[in-house]
């Protein structure tokens, strides 16, 4: 598994894991749209009141579930990828102790 997984990091495409990581956004995009029907139900309730801890918790996983979704959806593998950091970025830069 980690060969297959260096080969993601390198950029090469493996059909199982485009395949795999697009349903896995895809269960994720619905897994949201059934929270935030849910979180709809709870919050449109009357009479009108403030979130509850729950109903906060619920939207967070909404937001979650949605961004998690987008990202495997249309990236698949590619998050997986690995980009180069060039040499004079600031996250590089070692404190220079005197």
């Amino acid at each position: 598994m980690s060969e297959n997984f260096k080969g993601l990091q390198k950029g090469e495409r493996w059909w199982a894991a485009e395949c795999v990581l697009r349903v896995v956004g895809l269960v994720s995009l619905a897994g949201c749209w059934s929270m935030a029907v849910l979180a709809h139900r709870l919050i449109i309730a009357p009479p009108p009141h403030q979130a509850t801890l729950t109903e906060l918790l619920i939207c967070a996983g909404v937001f979650l579930l949605l961004i998690t979704g987008l990202a495997f959806t249309f990236s698949g593998p590619g998050l997986f990828r690995h980009y180069p950091v060039p040499p004079r970025s600031a996250f590089l830069r070692t404190a220079k102790h005197d």
